[in-house]
């Protein structure tokens, strides 16, 4: 049986999160379609490093590829790794994430194996697909699901009979889950020499700078979320105001975005970022599909809004009717009088 295959980003000898994050999704798919769960990882002094940062996700086989010139990451040499791997294994799926590095690399890959890929997808299922005109029935396909027309829509794509169905996946979309912290899978350690050639080296990486991020958005555990109805660039202020003294971070709707009120690395919902957090207090924030795909799966969620009707109330636990001039400056004062 085919495999399912996650392709591993690391920084030095650490795992980046979304890579666990697709292990553990790559998981549960393998369980539906009753195949293994493979990983590769390619760098350089990883031998050793990054094998239980890998394994307790539930991998079945994990390679490595460990060897001079392959970190920093440069396109030629870990394109050839995973095209000779996947020619020889021949994966039915293989997942990466949507960063820089899968962005780069994933349509190379699909390029030169003649294999579908769908970027950028905010969720993954197995299915099955009738192609009417050819009369064709396929089972146990990877339904690759993305926000498509600028959000606006939700896409479902199929790859019915190329291989490996390809897709990178956005961080934040899926959560990492460690399946056994004593899981056993094989390890094989591969020969960088039988799958890259000297002259990939050509292309050397001089410098490199890494800059942490500005916030914790996704790992914040309470969010205070603006939409257009907060109205300005300085109402939004009050919404800091009021993250800081939660100690959470503040995050905004594209409408919002668009209308200059907050910075787009700020944004939630499917073309923004994902976040899970403890509470999620929204702002101003009507509710549209697009914003709430982005948020659905938070603890509890509350809604400061003017209008009783908006979207975003359906599934809010808690419902504060009032606008956020009204509403925000009671809730900063009466936090601080009440907390410690």
């Amino acid at each position: 049986m085919q495999a399912v295959f996650v392709y591993i980003e690391i920084e030095g000898t650490t795992v980046v999160e979304v890579s666990q994050e697709l292990l553990t999704k790559g998981r549960k798919l393998a369980n539906e379609l009753g195949v293994e769960l493979h990983a590769v990882v390619a760098g350089t002094g990883i031998k050793g490093k990054v094998e239980n940062q890998i394994l307790p996700y539930g991998v079945d086989k994990l390679f490595v590829f460990d060897g001079e010139g392959l970190f920093p990451y440069t396109s030629k040499p870990h394109t050839d790794i995973l095209v000779e791997l996947f020619k020889r294994e021949q994966p039915q799926i293989c997942l990466m994430g949507a960063t820089v590095i899968g962005r780069d690399l994933g349509p190379r890959v699909s390029s030169s194996l003649t294999s579908g890929l769908t970027a950028d997808c905010t969720q993954l299922e197995i299915g099955d697909y009738d192609d009417k005109k050819a009369g064709k029935h396929y089972e146990g396909l990877l339904y690759q699901i993305r926000p498509a027309f600028g959000g606006n829509i939700v896409a479902t794509i199929v790859n019915p009979d190329h291989r490996p169905q390809m897709a990178t996946v956005r961080s934040g979309v899926m959560k990492a889950e460690v399946l056994d912290p004593q899981y056993k899978g094989e390890v094989v350690y591969e020969n960088v020499a039988d799958f890259v050639p000297p002259e990939d080296y050509v292309v050397k990486v001089i410098e490199r700078h890494v800059e942490a991020a500005k916030h914790n958005l996704k790992g914040a555990p309470i969010v205070v979320a603006g939409g257009y109805g907060v109205g300005s660039k300085e109402n939004f202020d009050m919404l800091f105001e009021l993250a800081k003294v939660l100690h959470g971070e503040v995050g905004a709707s594209r409408a919002a975005v668009d209308a200059g009120f907050c910075d787009h690395d700020r944004q939630i919902g499917q073309t923004g970022v994902t976040v899970h957090p403890k509470v999620y207090i929204a702002c101003g924030i009507s509710g549209q599909i697009q914003h709430i795909a982005g948020m659905q799966d938070s603890k509890i969620i509350i809604s400061v809004n003017s209008d009783p009707d908006a979207p975003i109330n359906k599934i809010a636990d808690y419902v504060i009717t009032g606008t956020v001039e009204e509403v925000v400056p009671k809730l900063i004062k009466y936090y601080k009088q009440n907390s410690k």
